[in-house]
């Protein structure tokens, strides 16, 4: 195996990270924001508000400098994000500033066909105020098989009812191209011999990116649009979106604070984001 199990528990070097306005619109654009007023104050600077899902841009650095560590040696096109889970700690969000992130490797699963390493990251504000935690799934292909602990079976999974809801949003070619420029510059989003390589035939999207869509959607649909009532989302990538194509959310709300979705490709018909949850805070009355 190319990933030495001991580097679970390992405290990686924090991260900090400075950002303005045009960062915050920027990441906006990236996940599609502006299609109608309602997303203005996300890509507009006058009362600008920050998108919630901005939060795991902060510490994303730290997620490819795991391949830095002694005993690890993979191939970076055989990695994929497997899963995602994000917490809003403020309600409040500000569109310039400083955050520091401090990551470390919380776990590494044997899914048999590949390996799954979790990196978790606390971010903090210049007062030392806890803003965003993030859990990062990375699933590394051809890594699995060494008879690790598989891990927990997924939560979150689809009702066996008819959606209460089914919401598409269009992303445009040049959307990857786009979000990239929030720093996730993997190769296999603009590059493609590199996407070649990863068994695609042009470069996908990032998963992130699909699912900042997502909730989007359903943010504007159970929310107002209102970030401040935005407490945390969780998502597993099962599938691959080609820039251009719709993506198609089916949501089941099972209560006030909590929605359940799966989203797929319109033109494919293909899933790609699954045993996924939104909650939101209660809204102010």
């Amino acid at each position: 195996m190319s990933i030495d199990p001991k580097i679970v528990g390992q405290i990686l070097q924090p991260v900090e990270y400075q950002f303005e306005p045009k960062d915050v619109i920027l990441y906006a654009l990236g996940i599609g924001a502006g299609e109608d007023l309602t997303e203005q104050k996300f890509v507009y600077e006058n009362d600008l508000q920050m998108f919630p899902t901005f939060g795991v841009i902060p510490p994303f650095p730290a997620l490819f400098s795991f391949m830095d560590l002694p005993g690890v040696e993979i191939n970076l096109a055989m990695l994929l994000h497997g899963e995602q889970y994000l917490e809003v700690k403020r309600k409040h969000l500000p569109v310039s500033g400083k955050f520091l992130s401090r990551p470390r490797i919380l776990s590494l699963y044997d899914k048999g066909k590949g390996a799954l390493l979790t990196l978790e990251a606390e971010t903090e504000n210049e007062k030392g105020e806890a803003v965003f935690y993030n859990s990062f799934g990375i699933f590394v292909r051809g890594e699995g098989g060494f008879g690790g602990v598989k891990g927990p079976d997924p939560d979150s999974n689809p009702p066996d009812r008819v959606a209460d809801r089914v919401l598409a949003l269009k992303t445009i070619p040049q959307q990857a191209l786009l979000y990239r420029l929030s720093g996730d510059y993997n190769p296999i989003h603009v590059n493609h011999d590199f996407a070649a390589m990863g068994g695609f035939d042009r470069p996908i999207m990032h998963g992130l990116c699909t699912m900042g869509f997502a909730a989007r959607a359903i943010l504007r649909e159970f929310a107002d649009n209102d970030p401040a009532r935005f407490k945390a989302i969780k998502v597993r990538f099962v599938g691959h979106v080609y820039p251009g194509e719709t993506i198609v959310s089916k949501i089941w709300r099972e209560s006030e604070c909590k929605v359940i979705f799966q989203t797929e490709t319109a033109e494919r018909g293909k899933l790609c984001l699954s045993n996924a949850a939104i909650w939101l805070h209660a809204k102010d009355v």
